[in-house]
């Protein structure tokens, strides 16, 4: 499951969340501390690592 990242407006705290795609698509999210549903999507790091020959 992918790991998603918010912040939430109501307690002004970062926080991260384990939810499927279609969980996510749907937009249902609420905050794990104050329960509230604005949460604004941060951009996290995506690391790709590929294998090269030369």
């Amino acid at each position: 499951m992918p790991l998603y990242e918010y912040f939430c407006e109501k307690c002004q705290r970062e926080v991260s969340m384990a939810m499927s795609i279609s969980q996510h698509d749907k937009g249902d999210a609420t905050c794990p501390g104050c329960g509230g549903k604005e949460l604004r999507p941060l951009v996290g790091t995506f690391f790709s690592k590929t294998s090269r020959k030369s």
